[in-house]
């Protein structure tokens, strides 16, 4: 965790609402968030090398509260694409979901159209952002590939991060470059590993049987990791897509931009007719005035390992969700600027009567202490023993040596 970090209030009532599940499929272990109600088809994020599932939260609180399913996902420990393909299919076995529509962003956008491309008949439409279509840069960037699953972490976590434009950024950008960090410094040797592999290994996408007016692009026009030629081969390689470009955003746009990428998202999955279904959001009145909740949802699924707010491993729960998330308080975004009870402003709750010392009596005492600190490092003294006032006010002071 980057020292000096401090969680969103947001993220920290995310945590507490929507669960995170684990679960084995073979020799690969899958962490994901499943929110929303389970009869809509769900949009599957893909994070990028340095994302983990956490960093869509923003999408999954605004998206599941507009009626929509949000699934976010981190790329397993896979060393090629194939690999990759095989197992995202086995994932959504597992999960019993079959017709899908993916959002990925920088590694995950060219996974997503991996997955497109071999299977066609799962994805229903793509929503790229900093994507790319081949490895053949990054490969030439990395010399070192072969020997990446045995280097060290703290220089694999380096390179990762050296990626991100430094310098000034705009504080929503500067969060949001916070936040990816803190959740770089949480993923494992093996993780990176893998991820940086993935980015080197000689793999491209080749044609997509996916109609170009199924695709949205989001790109930002700012700097990014993402070199602006191969942003651009994505528009030339799919020219009947629908774009969109956020002035500024950085290379992550899904948490320093998260109102404008999700008003995207929902015109896209409105475009490509996936019909949200507001009535089972738990809290909000349906049209039958029962007050009940409930949505689809296989009961067959597997059962998986759920995290709880303090992400822990024991408790067991369902993968797919099989209630549709009812009982559970509806997602509330908070204010981007809370940090949650600890960091509330002290002071707006206080009775007339509780403080601890009257008002005279404190002010005296902080000029005397501020005169005490001014006297104390103005002179080069080792230790201060005695301080006397002569008639001239003038401190004269004898020093213990």
């Amino acid at each position: 965790m980057k020292s000096g970090f401090s969680a969103p209030g947001d993220y920290i009532y995310f945590k507490s609402q929507v669960p995170l599940h684990k679960i084995p499929i073979g020799s690969k272990q899958w962490r994901y968030y499943d929110f929303g109600p389970k009869v809509v088809p769900p949009l599957i994020c893909i994070p990028g090398t340095a994302g983990t599932a956490d960093v869509y939260y923003k999408q999954i609180m605004a998206l599941s509260m507009k009626g929509y399913r949000v699934i976010s996902v981190d790329i397993p420990r896979v060393w090629n694409s194939h690999e990759w393909v095989q197992a995202f299919e086995k994932f959504l076995d597992v999960i019993d979901v079959h017709h899908i529509h993916l959002y990925g962003t920088s590694l995950g956008g060219f996974l997503a159209l991996l997955f497109a491309q071999h299977r066609p008949r799962r994805v229903k439409s793509l929503v790229l952002s900093n994507a790319f279509l081949e490895t053949k840069y990054f490969a030439a960037a990395m010399p070192w590939a072969p020997v990446v699953s045995w280097t060290p972490s703290f220089l694999l976590k380096r390179y990762v991060l050296t990626g991100i434009p430094s310098g000034p950024h705009e504080p929503f950008i500067a969060d949001s470059v916070d936040f990816v960090v803190a959740q770089v410094e949480m993923l494992s040797r093996e993780d990176l590993a893998s991820r940086l592999t993935l980015t080197s290994d000689a793999a491209s996408v080749g044609p997509l049987m996916l109609s170009d007016s199924l695709i949205t692009i989001i790109d930002t026009n700012d700097k990014c990791a993402i070199p602006q030629q191969l942003k651009d081969e994505i528009s030339e390689r799919y020219p009947g897509a629908r774009k969109a470009y956020i002035k500024s955003g950085g290379d992550f746009p899904f948490l320093s931009r998260p109102d404008e990428i999700n008003l995207h998202l929902k015109l896209h999955l409105r475009r490509v007719g996936v019909e949200p279904r507001e009535d089972l959001v738990p809290g909000i009145p349906k049209a039958g005035g029962d007050g009940s909740s409930g949505s689809g949802g296989g009961s067959s699924e597997p059962k998986d390992d759920k995290e709880d707010t303090d992400d822990g491993d024991g408790s067991k729960s369902n993968p797919g969700g099989s209630s549709s998330n009812a009982g559970q308080p509806p997602l509330v975004p908070e204010n981007n600027n809370s940090h949650g009870p600890d960091n509330q402003p002290l002071g707006g709750t206080t009775m007339k009567g509780d403080d601890p010392f009257p008002p005279l009596l404190l002010e005296a005492f902080l000029q005397f202490l501020l005169k005490f600190c001014d006297i104390y490092y103005r002179h080069p003294f080792s230790l201060l023993t005695w301080c006397n006032i002569n008639d001239n006010l003038h401190p004269q002071i004898r020093l213990s040596m």
